[in-house]
Order: structure tokens, then C-alpha cells, then sequence
């Protein structure tokens, strides 16, 4: 069940009290430290941030309406299956600050072989693949009317290293992953439920090396993406998390001796 506005607001207000200022100040893990300065706290304003947000302002007018089979816990703004696009665009895409956090920890960390697991209308899939033309992006998406539009925006936007896999991720996941022995980034968005985040994470834990980052939405949404985020946090492999309240990310560096947990505002 997906938390009411007055539950998250109070979710958000505990979360921002608690975590970290967003200067790294007084921070002990290197790691971190670097995260905030160095990628969290870049404000260079890149080129491809301009051309992938002129496509999502378009979208945000776009008069089109779609059939969408959710194949997840579904929209929190609405239970039709016909959406208007700039209704996606505006509920369901991932916010500019994210997207471009994401494009700058490709770009920082060198990550070249990317998996994101819910396309949406391609938006976040954009600022990944722009990143590093270089790398490999494999992204995933269930509803075929969703997929058919996000193939339009790479080609509209230059984009030659995107592969679209769509489906049902129980179905199409094995296969992704068999053609990507190992992962560098992965940004898991397509099911806002308990079970399958925390089974996409364990299908996932085979293709991690030392350096991989996995990046996990919604993780306050619900009580259900709580339970998953809690649980995947207190995994063995886990070295370090980071909680930014709409996503979190993990690590699994071997040189923390020692599991470390973060809550930063951003």
C-alpha cells in the first residue's frame, strides 16, 4: 500500500533531520565523502542535460493517450490503464535531479555496462546511455506501448548505445543477465513491491564485482519498498548504503571493513 501524502511528509520530515548535510562535512567514510563532493555536489551544467530535458518538456504537453499494462505495483496518481503521456511524464518519470545524479555517477565511476530495469518513457535510460556513449545500456520495460515510445525518443535523441528489452521482467530478466556476465550501475525501477525487488536484487548479487552500484527507487514509497530496502541494506555483500530518500544506493566495496550507512539530504 502505497504511503498517503501526510504519511510520506512525515517520512521525508524524519529522514531530512537525520541525515547528513549535503557539503560531506564531518563525514568519515572516503567514499562517501567523495560521493558528495565530487559527484553529488558537481553542478556543471552538461550539454546532455539540456537536450534530454527539452524532450521532457515536450512530453509534459503531449496530448497522446496510451494503453499501459502495469506489470508492477502500479501508478500511486491513478488506476486506469489509459494514461495520457504527459501524465507519465509528469507522475511516473524520474525528476531531472535524479536522472542527472545518476548520469554523473556513470560518468565518475567509469561504470560501462549498465542495466536499468523500468524505461518509463526512456528519460533516466537517456541521461544514462548520454553519459558514456561508450557503454552498453541494457534498459527493461514491461508494457509494450511505453517501450514503443522511449524507442522513439533515443533515435530522436542520437542515442546508439541503448538495447530495449521488452516484457515481463520475471521473464526477460534471466536472459539480460546471461548476455551481462557482470554489472557496473544498475537503476531498479519497475516493480514497487516487496518480493520482486528483493528477488530482482538476489538475481542481481551473481553479475556484482568490487566496484559495482546498484541503485534502488522509491525505497519510502511504501511500507512493502521499506521492508525491501531494509533487507537489502542488511545483506552479507552490502558494504555500504546510501539512503536518499527517493532512491537509495548500495555498495559493495571490500574496503570497508566494516557495513556503513548513510542518510544524506539531496
Amino acid at each position: 500500500m502505497v504511503y498517503s501524502p501526510l504519511v510520506a511528509a512525515s517520512k521525508y520530515f524524519k529522514y531530512y533531520i537525520h541525515a547528513s548535510n549535503s557539503k560531506g562535512h564531518g563525514m568519515h567514510s572516503p567514499f562517501v565523502f567523495e560521493f558528495i563532493t565530487q559527484v553529488m555536489n558537481d553542478f556543471t551544467r552538461y550539454p546532455d542535460y539540456e537536450r534530454t530535458e527539452a524532450l521532457r518538456k515536450a512530453l509534459l504537453k503531449d496530448p497522446g493517450v496510451i494503453t499501459v499494462e502495469d506489470m508492477g505495483a502500479g501508478s500511486s496518481k491513478t488506476r486506469s490503464r489509459i494514461r495520457k503521456v504527459a501524465s507519465i511524464a509528469k507522475n511516473a518519470a524520474k525528476p531531472a535531479k535524479y536522472g542527472q545524479l545518476m548520469y554523473r555517477m556513470v560518468r565518475h565511476y567509469g561504470a560501462k555496462r549498465i542495466l536499468e530495469m523500468g524505461s518509463s518513457l526512456g528519460l533516466t535510460t537517456s541521461y544514462l546511455a548520454a553519459a558514456d556513449p561508450g557503454a552498453r545500456v541494457i534498459t527493461m520495460e514491461g508494457a509494450p506501448s511505453v517501450a514503443a515510445l522511449a524507442r522513439e525518443h533515443f533515435s530522436g535523441l542520437g542515442l546508439k548505445n541503448i538495447e530495449m528489452v521488452e516484457g515481463n521482467f520475471d521473464d526477460t530478466l534471466p536472459a539480460v543477465l546471461e548476455s551481462m556476465p557482470e554489472i557496473d550501475f544498475a537503476f531498479i525501477d519497475g516493480n514497487h513491491r516487496q518480493e520482486p525487488t528483493e528477488r530482482y536484487f538476489s538475481q542481481l548479487l551473481p553479475h556484482i564485482h568490487n566496484d559495482t552500484l546498484l541503485v534502488f527507487d522509491d525505497i519510502h514509497w511504501s511500507g512493502e519498498m521499506e521492508a525491501a530496502w531494509k533487507n537489502i541494506v542488511a545483506h552479507e555483500a552490502v558494504t555500504c548504503d546510501i539512503d536518499l530518500f527517493y532512491i537509495g544506493i548500495v555498495s559493495f566495496r571490500k574496503e570497508f571493513r566494516e557495513k556503513q550507512g548513510f542518510s544524506v539530504r539531496f
